[in-house]
């Protein structure tokens, strides 16, 4: 398995001038292939490499199901998906899959386009939440996030139950990638779509992030950070809840506010 923490050198000035060894996350470059075809390359942290190919391909709309997946062959920052036998997948759009680690795929920042690939509300008001449980979720997270501990350069996303029990955390150097290994695993896992829980991410939430969640079915999404503007339109759009700023005992609803209860 690749090291997903690295030791550089640093020449550390402040209060003294000292030369010593410092922990950084790696970012080495991953491409996707689905069958013979090459899909996408994304820039993450190594590690959980089948889970982020697997929720790339399902939170796109390619794959909808886990019994269209055969088999997964991991190599060395290579993951090919091979479909089941007789599974005939749908088209798939001619368009440039290259993802950084901060943005995702560029230039796909469409609320249409979620239509397009089947994407549904979530059930409407359902489930409803405690405000106290979501200013809670932070405090919860954070003590699992080890890469970051040691490093302070990883996002996290982590999915919780609707009683606030924690499920599953994922790291990485783009928090798009984050996201698709967590819901990676529940996809692989049979899990999908995820109508009964709660997504916390560690930093700002894009239209991505709200994209990828729509399409994992999840109905409540907070962030310790801001929303963008198309993120809080996209959550209107589909009746999701999207809650900005959870930290220091409070958190900011941007939409689906029907659901928080106070």
């Amino acid at each position: 398995m690749k090291r997903n923490i690295l030791s550089v050198p640093v020449r550390k000035l402040g209060r003294g001038d000292e030369r010593a060894q410092d922990l950084v996350a790696v970012e080495d470059p991953l491409q996707i292939r689905l069958g013979d075809r090459d899909l996408a390359i994304t820039m993450r942290t190594p590690g959980n490499d089948e889970e982020l190919a697997a929720g790339f391909l399902f939170t796109e709309g390619i794959l909808t199901e886990r019994a269209q997946i055969g088999r997964i062959e991991c190599a060395d920052n290579l993951v090919t998906i091979q479909p089941a036998a007789g599974v005939e997948l749908p088209a798939i759009p001619e368009r440039n899959f290259y993802m950084t680690s901060s943005c995702g795929v560029c230039g796909k920042a469409s609320i249409d386009a979620l239509h397009a690939a089947g994407c549904t509300s979530p059930p409407r008001d359902q489930p409803t939440v405690d405000a106290a449980l979501i200013r809670g979720l932070p405090d919860v997270l954070r003590p699992t996030q080890s890469v970051f501990e040691r490093t302070g350069g990883l996002h996290a996303a982590a999915l919780f139950d609707v009683a606030g029990a924690l499920q599953c955390v994922r790291e990485d150097v783009g928090r798009h990638n984050a996201l698709d290994k967590l819901v990676g695993r529940a996809f692989l896992d049979g899990r999908a779509p995820l109508s009964q829980s709660i997504l916390l991410v560690s930093g700002r939430v894009s239209f991505e992030l709200v994209q990828k969640a729509l399409m994992a079915g999840i109905p409540v999404l907070a962030a310790v950070g801001a929303p963008s503007s198309l993120a809080v339109e996209t959550a209107l759009r589909f009746g999701m809840t999207l809650a900005g700023f959870v930290r220091d005992g409070r958190f900011n609803v941007y939409a689906g506010e029907s659901r928080i209860r106070v």
